[in-house]
């Protein structure tokens, strides 16, 4: 009784009479968008610290426990396998549930495990509760592709989608200080323990905090209650065509899957670069600190602190990529993606050419490499909500996610065999290749734009149906 008690508190809230009061629903709009965007951006925060909390105490676990690097590499592989698949399933499922208790659920569970995992001293233990956690860390981005999707119009879509994609970088750089100053004050269980504590209590804020799309407080839909800037009929939209209708509407939860995610070539190439570009991303949170130590010379402190660029250029780049493609790309996010990449490419040539010895340079490269990488990493998960209609936005974002943390996958033993195999040069050949792949795919997608054209879809809707 209780679990099916969970499955109706899980499901989307049902619509209620719309408000007939324009002003009122001016009103309740501007609240709740508020309130909606804060409680998001503050959720993904906590998330950011339940997922990286053992990585900045792992030198004191293995100083306590003796453990090796190879098995807490074990730790980062079966975590990336886990949220990748689940960020495919909950992205699914968000579309059909409840993102106020959907999220809150998810992020309580991953302050559970957290203190399961600091309660724990076998690397069988760190495995599961770790593993479980990457599970239930699935639960944080697909309800705020959700509720971005219902709440702003695709013309605002793109700086907002890129604020809430802040609460990376910030949750990024709150971690390591509260971690590392914990665990040197008192130990590591303690450090790790903190952040379980603080995913509790903020799941419990987002339950009150949160509500579901704009129908279900009597608000119109978006599109209705904003109308968009110049003229409507010339927006760039991709997804212009795939908006609701009553045929799409009557398809059932698979069938809408295969005709707006799986049969979309566009979704399918977005994935792909995503691969690619999270290959990137991870190599280089992953490998850089050692890069800068075993081949320029840094010592641990300096090597750290050079890494620490990189987030202060993603957080800018972040910014930047929204506000850039609503502003002077009227929503278009592919042709800033290219150029993105371009400087991407750009800026890791220099890392690997120049010479040693120069912090400052390694410090504007890094924030170059950060700039120029999150814009990607940004628009790619967008631009895949605007493929599909609104119903399937949490799907065709956690379609792509799952590709993107396959790449990171890749960047554990692949690419530590790699640097084995070929040093330095391997690493750095490596992901300049992958910036070529997306560069490629994501010229292809804009050619096809360009010419005008439909991407032919790989299933057909009658094959969805069998």
């Amino acid at each position: 009784m209780k679990v099916m008690h969970l499955f109706s508190l899980l499901a989307s809230a049902p619509f209620i009479p719309e408000i007939s009061d324009p002003e009122e629903v001016k009103k309740q709009y501007g609240n709740w968008r508020l309130r909606i965007f804060y409680s998001l951006f503050f959720g993904y925060v906590l998330f950011y610290c339940t997922r990286k909390s053992y990585s900045y105490a792992m030198p004191l676990m293995i100083e306590d426990l003796g453990l090796s690097k190879s098995d807490f590499g074990i730790l980062g592989s079966i975590f990336y396998l886990t949220y990748g698949f689940s960020k495919f399933g909950t992205g699914i499922l968000s579309d059909y549930c409840n993102p106020r208790y959907f999220m809150a659920l998810g992020l309580i569970l991953t302050g559970v495990l957290n203190i399961a995992f600091a309660s724990s001293s076998s690397i069988f233990l760190f495995s599961l509760f770790w593993g479980f956690n990457g599970l239930f860390q699935g639960f944080g981005w697909p309800p705020i592709t959700k509720l971005l999707t219902h709440w702003y119009h695709p013309q605002e879509r793109g700086r907002w989608w890129s604020l809430i994609s802040s609460s990376h970088n910030i949750g990024g750089g709150l971690i390591p200080l509260l971690v590392a100053g914990v665990a040197f004050s008192t130990n590591w269980r303690v450090a790790i323990c903190l952040p379980g504590v603080m995913g509790i209590i903020g799941g419990l804020l987002l339950m009150e905090r949160l509500r579901d799309v704009p129908q279900s407080l009597g608000l119109p839909p978006i599109e209705r209650f904003k109308k968009p800037e110049g003229n409507p009929e010339k927006s760039p939209s991709p997804a212009s065509s795939l908006d609701e209708t009553p045929s799409a509407s009557l398809l059932s939860p698979r069938q809408r899957f295969f005709r707006q995610v799986l049969s979309n070539r566009a979704i399918w190439i977005l994935s792909i670069s995503y691969f690619f570009v999270y290959i990137i991303r991870t190599g280089i949170n992953d490998w850089g600190s050692l890069f800068l130590i075993k081949q320029k010379g840094y010592n641990l402190l300096s090597a750290a602190s050079c890494m620490t660029w990189l987030e202060v250029g993603g957080f800018c780049g972040t910014l930047s990529a929204g506000w850039s493609t609503d502003y002077f790309f009227k929503g278009r996010r592919v042709p800033y993606m290219l150029i993105c990449v371009l400087g991407m490419l750009l800026a890791l040539s220099a890392l690997w050419l120049l010479p040693p010895h120069n912090y400052f340079v390694d410090m504007l490269t890094f924030a170059s490499i950060g700039f120029f990488l999150f814009g990607p990493q940004l628009l790619i998960g967008l631009a895949a909500t605007e493929y599909v209609d609104k119903q399937s936005a949490c799907a065709a974002n956690g379609f792509a996610g799952c590709f993107a943390y396959l790449g990171a996958a890749a960047t554990g033993y692949p690419l530590g065999k790699i640097i084995d195999l070929w040093d330095w040069q391997g690493y750095f050949i490596t992901l300049t290749t992958c910036s070529v792949l997306v560069f490629f795919c994501l010229g292809l997608l804009l050619w096809n734009q360009g010419q005008g054209k439909r991407l032919p879809k790989v299933f057909t809707l009658q094959e969805a149906r069998q």
